[in-house]
Order: C-alpha cells, then sequence, then structure tokens
C-alpha cells in the first residue's frame, strides 16, 4: 500500500480536497446569534447581585447606627467638660472605669506633688513637638494620680517650672479624667529602661518610677486663669502666670472623627448601583428572548 500523494497548493490559494477540486471546507457550527445567555449564568448573576445588595445595604445601615453612637457619645463627652468639677475617683471604682462612661470627665482632686518621679511623654501639639509633664500627686489616703500638668517644648525641657510650694503644701488639682495610653505611640514602644516614653502609659510610668496604689488614669490640669497667681520659689510673694511658663497645662484636645455619614452613603451608593446593573440585565434579557421570537 501506498501512502497518499499530497500536494500543497501554492500561496495564497485555499487548499483542495483530496476527493475534488474545490477547495476544502470544514464545516463550523452555527453561532447563537441570540446573545442571550444561559440559564446557569443568569443565576449565578443573580446570586452574586442579590449578597451584594444585601452586603452593601447591611454596611451602610451600620453606619447610620454608628453614626448614632458617635453623636451619643460627642453630647455626652461635652456634658462631661463643661459639668462642675466632681472629686475624682477612688479606688472603689477604679475597676469600673471605662473610656466610655469616665473619659472626660471633669474632676478635682488634692494632693502634693512628687517632682523627683517626673516623666516627659513625646507629644505632638498645636505648639509643636515636645513633651507632656507628667507628675505624680501623692494624695493623703496613699493613693497616687498621675497629673499631665501640660506641654513643654523640645528646648525648654530644662525650664519646667517645679514650684517649692506644690511640693510642700496640699493643692487641689481641677482637670479632665483621660484613659490609659498603654504600649507607646508615634509607632514606637515606650523604653521605660532607656526613659523614653511615646504615651501615657500610666501602668508602665508607675512601674518604672516605684509607684503604688496608683489610678488607672491620669488628669489633664486644666489651663489657670490668665490672672492666677502661683507660688514663687522660696516662699516669696506669689506672682502671675508669666506667658512663656512652662509647662503649659489646658492643651486637651477634644476631637472625634465621624465620617460615617459619608460611608453609609458610599454604601448604599454601591447597593443602588448593584440593583441598577441587575435591572439593567434584566431588561436586556428580555428585549432578546422578544427579538429572537418567530
Amino acid at each position: 500500500m501506498t501512502a497518499p500523494h499530497v500536494t500543497l497548493p501554492p500561496d495564497g490559494e485555499p487548499p483542495r480536497s483530496p476527493h475534488g477540486r474545490g477547495p476544502s471546507h470544514t464545516a463550523l457550527p452555527d453561532a447563537d446569534t441570540g446573545g442571550g445567555r444561559r440559564p446557569a449564568v443568569l443565576i449565578c448573576m443573580a446570586v452574586v447581585a442579590v449578597l451584594l445588595f444585601v452586603g452593601f445595604s447591611a454596611l451602610g445601615t451600620w453606619q447610620v447606627q454608628r453614626r448614632a453612637w458617635k453623636l451619643d457619645l460627642i453630647a455626652r463627652v461635652e456634658q462631661r467638660v463643661h459639668a462642675s468639677a466632681q472629686p475624682a475617683p477612688g479606688p472603689q471604682r477604679w475597676p469600673a472605669i471605662t473610656a466610655d462612661s469616665d473619659e472626660y470627665r471633669h474632676v478635682s482632686l488634692t494632693g502634693r506633688y512628687d517632682y523627683g518621679k517626673e516623666t516627659l511623654t513625646q507629644a505632638s501639639t498645636e505648639l509643636g513637638s515636645g513633651y507632656w509633664v507628667i507628675t505624680p500627686l501623692m494624695r493623703d489616703d496613699g493613693t497616687t494620680v498621675l497629673i499631665n500638668r501640660g506641654f513643654v517644648p523640645g528646648d525648654q525641657r530644662g525650664n519646667i517650672a517645679h514650684p517649692e510650694a506644690a511640693a510642700r503644701d496640699a493643692l487641689t488639682v481641677t482637670g479632665l479624667l483621660r484613659i490609659s495610653e498603654p504600649g507607646g505611640g508615634f509607632l514606637r514602644h515606650n523604653d521605660p529602661a532607656g526613659n523614653r516614653w511615646y504615651s501615657r502609659d500610666v501602668q508602665a510610668i508607675a512601674a518604672a518610677r516605684g509607684l503604688s496604689d496608683t489610678a488607672p488614669y491620669f488628669v489633664d490640669a486644666q489651663a489657670p486663669a490668665a490672672d492666677a497667681p502661683v507660688p514663687a520659689p522660696g516662699g516669696q510673694a506669689a506672682r502671675a502666670v508669666a506667658p512663656d511658663t512652662w509647662p503649659r497645662a489646658g492643651m486637651t484636645v477634644i476631637a472625634f472623627h465621624n465620617s460615617h455619614l459619608v460611608y453609609a452613603i458610599t454604601w448604599y451608593a454601591l447597593a443602588l448601583m448593584v440593583a441598577g446593573a441587575a435591572f439593567y440585565t434584566v431588561r436586556e434579557e428580555r428585549r432578546q428572548q422578544r427579538t429572537r421570537r418567530p
């Protein structure tokens, strides 16, 4: 048996059939000119659309609820800040103190400063970068509360005021209760061994300074009135507060990020876009079905 002889056509000519002289043709299946999608594809698209619509709607509703919670929190904080100062919570209440129920509460407390155990923590304020001056206030009941006496620029840390009378005689401090800031800040961790502090971590500072019975919160001292006298060193006559006195108290920033309404609108808009796309797809499928009918 000899192999069939195949003659290749010249360039540009179609191949010829081995059984005839005409060009060889390969039968192709008829294309679907209707453009419709298979039912399985439509079902999958419908399931995905429903899941997306429900998910986006749920996220929008969650943001609405978060906005209501945030507005309530802002209202409660505003009420606390402007309320009359109340005695700072004692040891009996320490375990129950939380940010939601106590932070920014206007409080007052009496004691004596222990300047020898003062701590400087990193700070960034409207006056620039520098430090918060954290000084223990030793109370008559044997407990200790850390007081944020205010801000001092980095180049003024050697000029921090330490009135002798505040260490010798009892004084009353008024300010805002703040919750401890554990761990650190500014993308760095506190380093007690190196005396480098990046947050007002009450427990860590108390442990590093050997303080016992320390409250789990600290107090941002309130700025004194412009004409308020302060004790002068050496028992001299009181002098007025100088504008360049450091640390500078009363620099607590009370601000809450509240973009929940924008987030809610975004999620609801995405849900509407999914619904619109689903409506368009259904309309096009029905139109194509009508055109395919005889």
